[in-house]
């Protein structure tokens, strides 16, 4: 049997770093064994949907480069894939419930509900008791269709075996068993005709012909209800993989409290998509080596879903930010040059070629983190400094820094060669032949041509801006300082 599988959120707001995990495992998943990866929309709880979710959710698959093979948008053998259009196929499954026995009509009111919780005070849940409350099982087959034929409000809720133990295989946490003395009667199809969570899965996946359900560790304690699903169905179940949770680090459970969670703002904050999912593979598995950079063909051949840790694992934000920075340091600069484009023009720092846009990132991607801190970092590689370090300035001028610098200065002018090679062997011979030391005049240089006391290699930063730049920087200093402007 070919391997299929989904990633089945619900449209309630952002697509949260977990849920891409999911997505990621998923994918990874399908592309290593030659399946299917399908994108399933589970809206069937219509109070908590949140406008353009849907075109959020998959906006963020796009650019995290998880391309699914079926679902919204592209379609399939087993669609629809947004679950409130397939409300007809829940309808018809319900029925065949009901009719096997396997689930029951109830009518309770939720302050009856409350009620009954409140009488049977527990420390964990309470479970609905079929034998005292106002249902099918009590009121007899008359009386049940009397109150549905008058319109009274229902739901439909599972039947659960007494005291019986599901057992299943979970490809992470291995054997589980839970009695069912601790599952409630579920309820499968509310009063306004929709489905819930439980029983649209569990029909969906059949329907769909998942073979693996590969899902967050908050969804374990609803597989058992689910096997009792399939087996009132008599349908064969998919195996299941339970996904560890991710934790601060502080080892609290994954919020936007302790900062971003919406992989929109990783992207909005200049995370590569690639760093950004190669960081994500690795929280609860590794390829079993002490690399930690890995391209995506490299994580699917790699894969092993088996392989995942049970516990949970730590999303460290300055671990992210290392991994940022290893791919911004290999990225090639035609790549970052488009990135950076726009960046420029929102700034209204525009007309530079792209040659030199590309020498620029060369000459500062070890001293930023993100392609955005460029325009910042290396502000004076986009105009001439608009002011002067004051205390740099004092430390490292003398009095005779404009008449050491004249003669230098003439030498740049005449030269052809303005590489920071032949530049440096050019200003040292001439430093040299003063009797002087190269740092005597290469912080003045740095602070006429650039404004700071830090930054890229000097002449490295001479040769990019060009002899053209380089020289008119300086004479504009010297002229500023002449005049005692600075």
């Amino acid at each position: 049997m070919s391997v299929r599988v989904r990633f089945a959120p619900s449209p309630t707001g952002f697509l949260h770093v977990g849920g891409l995990r999911t997505a990621l495992y998923n994918y990874l998943f399908a592309k290593h064994h030659k399946g299917r990866f399908v994108l399933r929309i589970e809206d069937t709880d219509r109070t908590r949907l949140v406008e353009n979710a849907v075109e959020n959710l998959i906006g963020s698959l796009h650019w995290a480069g998880i391309d699914y093979d079926e679902g919204p948008g592209k379609g399939g053998d087993y669609g629809p894939y947004i679950q409130s259009e397939r409300l007809d196929i829940y309808k018809e499954y319900s029925e065949m419930l009901h009719e096997k026995g396997a689930a029951y009509y109830a009518f309770d009111t939720a302050e009856e509900i409350e009620e009954m919780r409140k009488r049977e005070p527990s420390e964990q849940f309470t479970k609905y008791d079929r034998t005292s409350m106002k249902n099918e099982l009590t009121l007899g087959e008359e009386e049940t269709r009397k109150l549905i034929e008058s319109g009274s409000s229902y739901v439909l809720r599972l039947k659960v075996p007494g005291n019986t133990i599901v057992v299943f295989d979970d490809l992470i946490r291995g054997k589980v068993e839970v009695n069912t003395a601790e599952i409630d009667d579920q309820v499968l199809m509310k009063s306004d005709g929709y489905p819930t969570y439980h029983l649209a899965n569990v029909v969906d996946d059949h329907l769909m012909k998942i073979t693996q359900v590969i899902r967050g560790e908050e969804w374990l304690p609803s597989t058992p209800k689910h096997i009792l699903l399939y087996e009132a169905f008599g349908w064969d179940k998919p195996k299941f993989a339970h996904l560890p949770l991710l934790l601060n680090p502080d080892k609290t459970k994954l919020s936007k409290r302790q900062g971003s969670v919406a992989v929109e703002d990783f992207a909005k904050e200049g995370y590569f998509n690639d760093a950004f999912v190669n960081f994500i593979a690795l929280l609860g598995w590794n390829p079993s080596s002490d690399r930690e950079i890995y391209s995506i063909e490299e994580l699917i051949d790699s894969f092993d879903i088996e392989k995942v840790n049970k516990g949970g694992a730590v999303f460290d934000r300055a671990k992210l930010e290392w991994m940022n920075f290893q791919y911004l340091k290999q990225k090639p600069s035609s790549e970052l040059v488009e990135l950076l484009f726009p960046i420029l023009e929102s700034k209204a720092m525009t007309g530079f070629a792209k040659d030199y846009l590309e020498n620029v990132i060369n000459l500062f991607r070890e001293r930023i983190k993100f392609i955005k801190e460029l325009p910042e970092t290396a502000g004076y590689m986009f105009h001439s400094p608009g002011d002067y370090e004051k205390d740099y300035l004092d430390k490292h001028w003398r009095e005779n820094t404009i008449e050491i610098l004249k003669p230098l200065l003439e030498k740049y002018r005449q030269e052809n060669d303005f590489s920071h090679t032949n530049l440096y062997e050019l200003t040292k011979t001439y430093i040299e032949g003063l009797g002087m030391k190269m740092k005597e005049i290469i912080h003045p240089i740095r602070l006429m041509i650039t404004g700071k006391s830090a930054g890229a290699g000097m002449f490295e930063t001479m040769e990019v801006l060009g002899k053209q730049e380089c020289i008119k920087r300086i004479e504009e200093f010297i002229k500023l300082k002449e005049s005692k402007m600075i």
